[in-house]
């Protein structure tokens, strides 16, 4: 019983397949594409331990076309085009049963490699299945994008969790003959992080050397060593440092910033990964207090992605202190979430008739831009009018963070607009 759980009971086909139900279940678009036949080349981005592996391989057998993969890791070029010739010796060109070649971490592949993957794709002489961790848009070339669906995996939630550990107490052959009870459930999610390979190996580990077992929290936490975990970067300290490494500037502490920053970096994580979080943080925790901070982020980003390793981890420290000694605001981060919120709760309410645009004849007699007044005729500027529907006449969306810079938005909006925005 050498072979991992999570091996031993990977679903074979759809109906054993949980979660995802948007792609696979009854009505799911993948589960249709697989009843007509028609297989396009697609993209399955989610987070690690999702079932991208297993979703390609069931895609193959349930569509019967041959199955070839590579892992982007240890993958070259040349691997790249010995493969798709096999591909093209076992299928027929432009037919329905194109081989698939599924690529594991297809963002890992350099511009020349996914340049290499461009003709088989064009051609039809393969169907490419990329599962990655991260954004395909940054991550894949354009060209090859193009000619890619991109379908989205959805993290495990607990049912789906509970689901997978009911699932292999009764169908794997070793864990079928003993008697398990799974009385606590939340230490043993909680040290999986939603990655259902990870749970699935730990309950191995708890569960082999026993044939009558109670699974409790306090089990599970004097089993499992997290402390021996290395820095996983498709993994979940992908997720937890990165996050302890944006509440460190949004906490104001540099030290802080620069140690999960340190920690990222000695783990070989992606600098363009951590140049985009900044990117973020500056404008969703630092805003207008700081309207720079974006500035040097974006610049940050720019600049390692041309510098690369290691001097990249020099202009991130600069741009790490920076954000994290910025005074902060999310004031446009709230004000765009409360824009959203009304939108969806008002529908597409009229755009009034003054701020309409008139390119005919038509369209003015219909009074489109009626009594619009325009701002730069007007004394510094500006002109009281409404730029919001009647319906939502007055609504205040934008409130100002308590900030030197924004303090000054608050009083020039004060005096602009008297009564109407009386922050």
């Amino acid at each position: 019983m050498n072979e991992p759980l999570a091996e031993r009971i990977r679903p074979k086909t759809l109906d054993d397949y949980i979660s995802q139900q948007h792609l696979v279940g009854k009505n799911g678009v993948l589960t249709n594409l697989i009843k007509q036949g028609i297989i396009p080349s697609l993209i399955l981005w989610g987070p690690p331990g999702i079932g991208k592996t297993t979703l390609a391989n069931i895609i193959a057998t349930e569509s019967n076309r041959p199955f070839y993969t590579l892992s982007a890791i240890s993958s070259g070029v040349k691997d790249v085009r010995d493969v798709i010739e096999k591909a093209k010796k076992s299928g027929g060109l432009f037919t329905a049963k194109n081989p698939i070649l599924f690529i594991d971490e297809i963002h890992r592949f350099s511009k020349s490699q996914q340049d290499s993957l461009l003709g088989a794709v064009e051609k039809g002489w393969v169907t490419l299945i990329g599962a990655t961790t991260e954004n395909p848009s940054f991550e894949v070339i354009p060209a090859l994008l193009s000619r890619c669906q991109v379908y989205i995996l959805n993290s495990f939630d607990k049912n789906d969790l509970i689901a997978l550990l009911n699932r292999a107490m009764e169908k794997d052959e070793f864990l079928s003959n003993k008697k398990i009870t799974l009385k606590e459930t939340d230490a043993l999610l909680q040290v999986s992080s939603g990655d259902a390979r990870k749970l699935l190996n730990i309950f191995d580990l708890l569960v082999s050397t026993e044939d009558e077992i109670e699974i409790t929290n306090d089990l599970v936490l004097e089993k499992v060593q997290k402390n021996t975990v290395r820095y996983d970067k498709t993994g979940e300290q992908h997720y937890d440092i990165i996050s302890a490494f944006i509440k460190s500037i949004r906490g104001s502490d540099p030290n802080g910033a620069l140690y999960w920053l340190a920690r990222m970096i000695e783990g070989g994580e992606d600098v363009k990964f951590i140049a985009r979080r900044l990117l973020i943080s500056a404008s969703e925790d630092i805003g207008n207090a700081n309207p720079t901070a974006l500035i040097l982020a974006n610049n940050t980003f720019q600049a390692v992605a041309v510098i690369g390793n290691p001097e990249s981890r020099i202009i991130l420290s600069q741009c790490a202190v920076y954000l994290a000694n910025s005074p902060k605001s999310n004031a446009s981060y709230l004000a765009i979430k409360n824009a959203q919120s009304l939108v969806r709760e008002t529908g597409d309410l009229s755009i009034p008739l003054h701020l309409r645009n008139a390119p005919t004849k038509l369209m003015k007699d219909l009074d489109y831009g009626k009594n619009y007044k325009y701002s730069h005729d007007y004394p510094n500027n500006f002109v009281e009018q409404e730029f919001l529907p009647d319906e939502i006449s007055g609504t205040i969306l934008y409130e100002p963070g308590d900030n030197q810079r924004e303090n000054q938005f608050k009083e020039t909006l004060k005096k602009r607009w008297k009564k109407k925005y009386n922050y």
